[in-house]
């Protein structure tokens, strides 16, 4: 079974546009003009024009031969030639079609559903980053930035039971080749399509990439924070490479790759030492409940808490008040001012605030191992 993503352009929606039909004409200028505007900020006019072409599209597609079809959709000729026009194959694969968050794109990827789900590959949804588009540069990394994070939370634990295919087939360029880099850490294969008459089918396997992660483990307690949603100082940066580095509010972040990068190296490096981050203080019973730790994604879960609790603590510059929500962070009953706070629905850290604003972490494990452990 294969898990299909395919990435949608609007070609299927503009070629719809009758050129020789006088009241058309300025139709394709009003639609370029309108290409990265959400249906929120499209004219009523472009809007009804969109709608138009959308019904002709699906009128097109349901009347049209396979080849016809194939020619007038690239997306659709991808997913024809993954299954040697056979699309009853995919009846039980989960196909993803990747939008831009524009009223065009949209569009488009509703026509392109509706036409598979009438053919039978029911399991298809449609996923719109936020924000994508090619309006500014920001607005395109921004939406790269969550397509990322949904990947690697939506599609990525499905790979175990499924086979990831990209098809960069359709969409934007800009598009395609961001994917075509996603694609080679995320998919099992990439396919293309030969233009053309024969419309061959390319598929390229996932090749097998390494990443140097001894070039990360250094900045591991930055890496940390960056993803927990903190921002670093340039000074803090050092030699971490410029790609994996952006800004946001004067301070140093996660780039896009730098996302994808710390996504793939994080497990490894994560489950290995306890990182120092600052505003953190660890008891030696704390060292020792963590190196007792067997389970590798277990230690993962805990330092990306760890890194989540340093950042807001820095920001606050000590104050617990900000874990309270995000943590539960609350003071056991009945103790001497000793604190806790959640790491999920069972696992739980104890603490205690010392001079200077730096949170002691005491003891860590289930809710009844720590409570007996602080006899509270």
């Amino acid at each position: 079974m294969r898990v299909v993503i395919s990435t949608i352009g609007t070609s299927l929606l503009t070629n719809q546009i009758n050129r020789y039909e006088e009241s058309e004409k300025n139709w394709y200028t009003q639609l370029r003009d309108a290409a990265n505007l959400t249906e929120k900020n499209t004219s009523k006019e472009v809007l009804a024009i969109i709608s138009i072409l959308k019904n002709r599209a699906i009128e097109k597609l349901k009347k049209s031969s396979i080849p016809h079809i194939r020619e007038a959709s690239a997306e659709l000729n991808g997913i024809y030639g993954l299954y040697t026009e056979k699309l009853q194959d995919g009846r039980q694969d989960i196909h993803w079609l990747i939008s831009t968050d524009t009223a065009q794109g949209k569009a488009t990827a509703e026509i392109v559903k509706e036409f598979l789900s009438k053919q039978g590959l029911s399991i298809t949804e449609i996923y719109t980053p936020r924000g994508l588009s090619t309006a500014t540069t920001e607005a395109f990394s921004e939406g790269i930035d969550d397509l990322i994070m949904w990947l690697r939370d939506t599609v990525l634990p499905l790979k175990n039971t499924y086979k990831i295919c990209f098809n960069l087939v359709g969409g934007f360029k800009s598009l395609q080749g961001y994917m075509n880099t996603i694609g080679m850490f995320y998919s099992n294969e990439i396919i293309y399509i030969f233009e053309g008459k024969e419309s061959n089918l390319i598929t390229i396997p996932r090749l097998p990439i390494k990443i140097d992660e001894s070039q990360i483990e250094p900045y591991a307690v930055q890496f940390a924070l960056m993803d927990a949603g903190g921002g670093i100082s340039l000074s803090e940066v050092g030699d971490i490479p410029e790609s994996m580095i952006g800004e946001y509010n004067q301070e140093k972040v996660l780039s896009t790759w730098g996302q994808l990068i710390w996504g793939e190296s994080k497990r490894n490096i994560l489950s290995k030492r306890l990182l120092n981050f600052a505003r953190l203080q660890y008891e030696d019973t704390f060292r020792e409940d963590y190196n007792r730790i067997r389970d590798t994604r277990e230690k993962v879960t805990l330092q990306e808490n760890l890194a989540k609790v340093s950042a807001l603590l820095i920001k606050s510059s000590g104050d617990t008040s900000v874990l309270f929500q995000p943590l539960g962070y609350t003071r056991y009953q009945g103790s001497n001012q000793i604190d806790h706070f959640r790491v999920n629905d069972s696992l739980r850290v104890s603490c205690k605030v010392i001079e200077g604003g730096i949170l002691s972490l005491r003891r860590y494990g289930s809710h009844d191992h720590v409570q007996r452990s602080e006899r509270v």
